[in-house]
């Protein structure tokens, strides 16, 4: 990923010397067992799905069909439209593709189809073309007098099909967190859309969610929708089709259903969490704080206990947007080095939580980085501090833990030993392996 700018850190090496005795502990790797079903055969389950009476029966031939792709990292997705699309054609009708994301991607129509193509959904792919516009239609007023916005090639086509993953939202909780219905309210209404929602804050959310969700629901052109579930390995386990008059009623069913699904770090109380990576491909905040516990409001809660959080890199499908950096206390300044504040700003602005894209105390280096989480906690024993690292919040089942946990967990039949403790190993830059 391209460095967005240059800078030298510690030049005087004083913050190097007061960290350089810190020792870093051993690591040991294990895995964590979660429910694992899934589906390997998307294309079967899709035709499944549009078989339900109500769903693909909806499809008049020679009708333009708009079809959701948002900006989550959702397990399978280009396959899953893939299939959606081939559907869709079967039975008469005209595909298109259109980033139902908020302000995501810089809230610029280039940017958010560089997210999609990230996720590997092109036209080539998926076989229909993607129209991406920041343009919207309002479609009408909720109760409160808001105006309710939609994509305008979504408000202009003969029928929608919304698309989307329902799990546990990061930063509320409600009847309907991410879904269907926030996908109706907040990613198909563009930045605009997003921004009015956002207005009054999260601690609405709750309540802004279905209640813009349902207007879309009544005055767009919603056709069905196609409900994902991922099983704790992140991967698919259900796709649920939805009648257009059942997604109402249904959606907090799967919600639920998809939180019990969640994985979790299944040490409930320890020192530092390290993170590898964080991207809005992975989560909304960068990192789940429904697994890493590090809420950006106060409206949701949960998750394991920590003094430091340490946040090492971006992922490239992130495109530079650090959302989510700002809840760590340290990162590193490779991570700095790759944040476009332009890509981020937007989405913070948009949310109106401001902190989740301010800097920690930045490292020069992945050593320093857990050098300073371990010289900075209180009341630990620093010769042996508890440890937990993870790649990123959606691929838990691997996980790394030091080495003074390792007696407290061995009776847990979910956690297995798969790689005794060993000195993590640095390159010549004091970055991890």
């Amino acid at each position: 990923m391209e460095n967005l700018r240059e800078s030298v850190w510690d030049r005087h090496g004083v913050v190097r010397s007061i960290l350089e005795p810190v020792r870093i502990p051993r690591m040991a790797r294990l895995s964590q067992r979660f429910d694992g079903t899934r589906i390997d055969d998307f294309d079967a389950a899709v035709d499944q799905a549009f078989a339900r009476p109500g769903t693909g029966a909806a499809i008049r031939p020679g009708q333009s069909v708009a079809i959701t792709a948002g900006s989550r990292g959702v397990a399978n997705i280009a396959p899953i439209l893939r299939a959606i699309v081939r559907n869709v054609r079967q039975r008469g009708g005209l595909p298109f593709i259109f980033p139902a994301m908020g302000s995501h991607g810089g809230a610029t129509a280039e940017g958010q189809q560089a997210v999609l193509e990230g996720f590997g959904i092109t036209e080539a792919f998926v076989g229909a073309p993607i129209r991406a516009t920041m343009e919207t239609r309002v479609i009408g007023h909720t109760p409160a007098g808001r105006e309710v916005h939609i994509d305008r090639f979504a408000a202009e086509a003969g029928g929608v099909i919304v698309v989307g993953r329902v799990k546990p939202h990061t930063a509320f909780r409600g009847e309907y967190e991410s879904g269907l219905m926030k996908m109706m309210a907040i990613g198909m209404g563009k930045q605009k859309g997003a921004e009015i929602c956002h207005a009054d804050g999260f601690g609405r959310m709750a309540e802004h969610v279905p209640a813009f969700g349902k207007v879309v629901l009544e005055r767009a052109p919603i056709l069905f929708g196609i409900a994902i579930l991922e099983n704790g390995y992140d991967d698919t386990c259900r796709i649920e089709a939805l009648p257009r008059a059942e997604m109402a009623a249904r959606e907090p069913g799967l919600l639920e259903q998809a939180r019990k699904l969640m994985p979790q770090i299944l040490v409930p109380r320890f020192d530092i969490l390290v993170i590898d990576q964080i991207g809005k491909n992975l989560s909304g905040d960068g990192a789940d704080p429904n697994i890493s516990g590090t809420y950006c409001t106060p409206y949701a809660s949960g998750g394991p206990e920590f003094q430091r959080y340490v946040i090492l890199d971006l992922t490239e499908e992130t495109h530079g947007n650090a959302l989510g950096v700002g809840m760590a206390d340290i990162t590193t300044k490779r991570l700095y080095d790759k944040a476009d504040f332009d890509e981020s700003y937007p989405n913070s602005l948009t949310s109106r939580i401001l902190h989740t894209i301010k800097m920690p105390i930045v490292m020069a280096s992945d050593r320093l980085a857990l050098q300073a989480a371990i010289y900075s906690c209180i009341g630990i024993d620093q010769a042996a501090p508890r440890i937990v690292r993870i790649a990123n919040t959606s691929h838990i089942g691997t996980i790394s833990v030091s080495e003074a946990l390792l007696p407290e967990l061995a009776s847990d039949p979910r956690i297995a030993v798969l790689e005794p403790p060993a000195e993590l190993s640095f390159d010549p830059a004091g970055n991890l392996f």
